[in-house]
């Protein structure tokens, strides 16, 4: 049976239909990835369920998504059945104990779990193009966006930070764009509208404070057993692009994150894709590329990646190609597609003379498997047709009662409940947009004092000032109304003025009104 050095999975079949040999996961070569696929129905659940087992007991944290509800019982101790007894015996598991583990409950939404979030900074314009499925022209418009976030000191911690970055960017396009290139306010407001469908989507539980901590990930318990953190995925699942996003983003995080440390004698963490056909379908080249960047270069890191999926066609080739453990349930060939994913399957593994691979995937049993892990030197073994060990711990959910109850006792229990909205771009900018504001207000109310005084400095009474109007007429109801006829003095005068065009001439009449008026 497996040791310190590995995993058993369970018995390989011999010719005479006996189960002997076993079947073990090296834990010197967990760190080259691997793959468990199998149609519905066939156990993919339970060995991922095993596996898990396997490394918490070996002090390996493990993170994974219970995409049906099923995994959570992982956290409860198994119950005697007479099928798993019987199973335990015919691979000759003896001792078969049941046993719980340590588990960690995680969820985007925060309600089967402990909050999970991250910035959108941390999230990168590359991955949130992503998730909206943005166009290369709005791609490049949230590419600025983040830019002008480094340059002027804003950060993008939640939606909001970014959807009034956003409005900014579109209210100075013209500015913007002789510096970084066209920003269209029609792409700005389409990627509005993504943000608007991604916070309907429940995004706003995602993006925000505190970010999850890589730390709090890879936590051994007391007796040095590894913590096995469930992602709650049944309500994620409806959001299939967010999901694989996130998945996404937590193996870039780890990525940077971790420091090089090449093949240990066991992995650092172990990570399993459930579902992973969602993190592939329609995905544009460069994101498929990213993929297979992280996945190959992440093994030096000490982590181990295990896709699970129905189909292996649902794994890019060049994913593929790094995944060195394989498990493989029975799969159905009704469809030319189920059969080409039956030869893949099969031409995959190191031919075994007793049996024809192609032919035995069609044939399994619940709970059986082709296993073909990693051996010595990293050489892929000859594959075997091998009956997966019974699990330990419950198959089945946990009641939603003993799950609150673990979430309230957890380790990570308090650290990550309560969102913290500190001040970022949404309040920076709402700061700029007052004071600019203000000062514009205080700059029209300048003008106007300066224009009431210039009026006030050079109006003569009298001779337009509207108090003086008011005062003449006020006079003029009083006083008896004078002719029209202009008196023989008022005649000559006007007819001088007339004829006067240069300055000195027009000196000379003020010289002569005020003879005339003191003469008055």
């Amino acid at each position: 049976m497996a040791d310190e050095t590995s995993i058993f999975l369970g018995a390989s079949r011999k010719p005479d239909d006996s189960y002997q040999k076993p079947e073990e996961l090296l834990l010197k070569y967990a760190n080259r990835h691997g793959l468990v696929t199998g149609a519905t129905g066939t156990g993919k659940t339970v060995t991922l369920q095993i596996l898990a087992e396997g490394f918490s007991n070996q002090g390996v944290p493990v993170f994974c998504a219970d995409v049906k509800g099923d995994l959570s019982g992982i956290a409860a101790m198994g119950e005697a059945k007479d099928f798993l007894a019987a199973r335990a015996e015919t691979i000759k598991l003896d001792p078969y104990e049941f046993q719980e583990f340590p588990v960690i409950f995680w969820d985007l939404f925060g309600e089967q779990g402990h909050p999970i979030r991250a910035t959108v900074s941390e999230m990168g314009p590359l991955l949130l193009s992503r998730l909206m499925n943005l166009s290369e022209a709005q791609e490049g418009i949230i590419n600025i966006a983040f830019r002008i976030a480094d340059e002027e000191g804003l950060l993008l911690l939640d939606l909001k930070d970014l959807q009034s970055l956003l409005a900014n960017i579109a209210g100075r396009a013209d500015e913007i764009g002789a510096k970084y290139g066209n920003v269209s306010k029609a792409s700005v407001g389409a990627i509005q509208r993504s943000l608007l469908i991604l916070e309907q989507q429940g995004a706003t539980h995602f993006f925000g404070e505190p970010a999850l901590k890589i730390a709090d990930i890879m936590r051994t318990t007391r007796d040095g057993r590894g913590a096995i953190n469930v992602l709650a995925a049944d309500k994620l699942m409806m959001n299939p692009r967010l999901y694989a996003t996130f998945l996404l983003w937590l193996l870039s995080e780890l990525f940077e994150e971790l420091p090089e440390i090449g093949d240990p004698d066991k992995p650092r963490l172990v990570f399993f894709f459930d579902e992973a056909h969602l993190l592939f379908d329609e995905a544009p080249k460069i994101l498929v590329d990213r993929v297979e960047q992280v996945v190959r270069l992440i093994r030096s890191k000490g982590v181990g990646v295990y896709f699970v999926t129905q189909n292996p066609l649902d794994v890019p080739d060049t994913v593929l190609a790094q995944l060195g453990n394989r498990i493989q349930h029975a799969l159905r060939a009704y469809t030319p597609r189920e059969q080409k994913a039956v030869k893949t399957a099969a031409e995959t593994f190191r031919p075994n003379p007793d049996f024809d691979a192609m032919q035995a995937i069609t044939q399994l049993g619940v709970g059986e498997a082709l296993v073909s892990p990693l051996q010595a030197k990293g050489v892929p073994a000859v594959v075997q047709r091998t009956l997966i060990r019974p699990p330990a711990s419950r198959m089945g959910p946990l009641t939603p009662e003993e799950r609150r109850k673990l979430i309230n006792t957890s380790p990570v229990a308090g650290l990550y409940d309560e969102t913290i909205d500190r001040e970022s771009a949404f309040e920076m900018l709402e700061k700029r947009a007052a004071d600019a504001l203000k000062a514009e207000e205080e700059t029209r109310e300048r003008e106007a004092e300066q224009e009431e005084e210039g009026r006030s400095r050079w109006t003569i009474p009298g001779f337009g000032d509207d108090d003086d109007r008011e005062r003449s007429s006020s006079r003029s109801r009083r006083t008896p109304r004078r002719s029209n006829r202009q008196t023989v003095t008022e005649a000559a005068i006007k007819s001088v003025v007339r004829s006067v065009g240069s300055s000195v001439g027009r000196a000379i009449v003020r010289g002569i009104l005020g003879s005339l008026k003191k003469g008055f």
